[in-house]
């Protein structure tokens, strides 16, 4: 009874908080006047902010890297953006994306992201990884402590990205066991903003190895973001199966736990999937999940998802997967061949039905699952997944309103990192105080121009992008020679 008297008081709490912000916004936050000026207004924007549900033309002041004030009075500042017939929306953030070098990231900007974070693979060195972008990024970066990069290192594994020898085909011993949680436990005290796991490249993983990194998670407060141990339809490795396991860890742990790329993993089953997560939340669970907009996956040829087996499980054959590095459809032959070699491949699996399920579900986070740019085919969703919600799914095909949309692409995601990086707390709002993390698009006009067959291709209609109050994208095309991007990243212990 204590908790919902508590969590009540909270919530009045926070209404009042909201309302006292309301009326400062409304006055402009003393800008009304003409006595301030702002480093940057955004004047006669459509704002829309999922937070307060404000949809109105409003101006925005922006000065040393916050909103300062939404008006609907005229607002001074040394630079102003004409946001006329174009929608100001909260900053995307990507909770997954793999591809975390420059040239990543100014696609990722192009799409309206203000924040890219590598939360399922992760890293095994916390510090370091920071450190390398440190000063140097466009947008802002974050990333999780990684059980595949960490069980590659404690087990010698030669894989690059993911795993291809022991890390993946062999159970760890009681000395790695310990060795691993040892590695994790440090990555959170060095502000990992979550667990990373792939349960489905680490196949030879207990049980017991999984359920022991929940429980670090737990005590550290951090989600853990997982690619399920089964995707499929063939029992009993389904994606099913895949859910139900780390929904009983997270329920017997307590950590909070986000599924992700749910299409790939249900396949025609995703609706099964996303009523499993729903009903863990609605009995009290931490559960979330999200999802990209594409009817393909892509992944490294070399992992243990092509296995043998693997047509079965996930009901494609060798015509089904494509070689990114020459975009050629697979057969027997070369099947084997680049499995050797080792590389990326696009795997042509989900059905429309399954990505428009989930796009359109309120429950479901938009996230892309970017790859690294390593080829001229590589998947084009770590390119134009936000402006293909927003132009396809939203505009064109109508299967969710655009609120709906943003609060998916923008609040929730910042929701789900904000009780382990309060960080978070300040992101994915229009609201004072909050950052400049703005991204500025045609509602009209905005669309995804990266395809299978040229997917290095800028999406279209995001206009203006702002980084901690610093224009990254300007009329449409990246600024040179800024790099205001910052960690985002979870307090450090010492």
């Amino acid at each position: 009874m204590s908790h919902f008297i508590v969590r009540g008081w909270w919530t009045w709490a926070a209404a009042l908080v909201f309302l006292a912000a309301m009326v400062v916004t409304t006055a402009g936050d003393g800008a009304s006047n003409g006595t301030e000026s702002y480093d940057v207004v955004i004047a006669n924007g459509r704002v829309m902010d999922p937070e307060s549900g404000l949809d109105a033309v409003r101006n925005v002041g922006i000065a040393g890297g916050k909103i300062r004030a939404i008006s609907a009075e005229a607002l001074q500042g040394k630079k102003t953006i004409d946001a006329t017939d174009l929608t100001v929306a909260p900053g995307f953030i990507d909770l997954h994306q793999h591809g975390q070098e420059p040239r990543n990231y100014q696609f990722k900007a192009r799409d309206g992201v203000t924040t890219s974070l590598e939360l399922e693979a992760g890293t095994d060195d916390i510090d370091k990884w920071y450190a390398e972008r440190e000063g140097k990024t466009l947008i802002n970066f974050g990333v999780g402590i990684g059980h595949i990069p960490v069980r590659m290192k404690v087990m010698k594994d030669p894989g690059n990205f993911l795993p291809s020898g022991d890390a993946a085909h062999r159970e760890a011993t009681p000395g790695e066991l310990v060795q691993i949680d040892r590695d994790i436990e440090e990555g959170l005290h060095r502000g990992a903003l979550a667990v990373g796991m792939g349960i489905n490249y680490t196949a030879a993983a207990t049980h017991g190895e999984i359920v022991d990194v929940f429980r670090l998670a737990a005590k550290g407060n951090a989600p853990v973001h997982v690619h399920l141990r089964h995707a499929g339809l063939k029992e009993p490795t389904t994606g099913l199966v895949g859910i139900e396991e780390v929904i009983a860890a997270a329920a017997v742990t307590g950590a909070p736990l986000h599924v992700v790329h749910i299409t790939s993993m249900g396949l025609q089953d995703t609706p099964r999937l996303i009523a499993m997560v729903r009903g863990a939340q609605e009995h009290g669970l931490d559960v979330t999940t999200e999802c990209y907009p594409y009817t393909a996956g892509s992944t490294s040829l070399e992992s243990a998802i092509f296995d043998p087996g693997w047509q079965d499980r996930q009901g494609i054959n060798y015509k089904d997967v494509q070689w990114v590095k020459t975009g050629e459809r697979l057969t027997a032959e070369t099947f084997e061949k680049y499995r050797k070699e080792g590389g990326t491949v696009v795997i042509f699996s989900i059905p429309e039905g399954a990505a428009r399920t989930a796009v359109a579900d309120p429950i479901v986070m938009i996230a892309s699952d970017g790859m690294p740019i390593t080829g001229a085919k590589v998947h084009p969703r770590g390119q134009g997944t936000f402006s293909r919600v927003l132009g396809h799914y939203v505009r064109d095909e109508k299967a969710l309103d655009l609120m709906t949309a943003l609060r998916k692409m923008t609040l929730m995601p910042a929701q789900r990192l904000e009780k382990r990086a309060p960080a978070f707390k300040g992101k994915g709002r229009i609201r004072v105080g909050a950052d400049a993390d703005i991204t500025v698009f045609d509602a009209k006009r905005v669309i995804d121009k990266a395809t299978y067959e040229q997917p290095l291709e800028y999406s279209e209609g995001i206009q203006f992008v702002l980084v901690n109050g610093v224009s990254v994208v300007k009329d449409g095309q990246l600024v040179d020679g800024v790099f205001p991007g910052r960690a985002a990243r979870a307090p450090i212990l010492q």
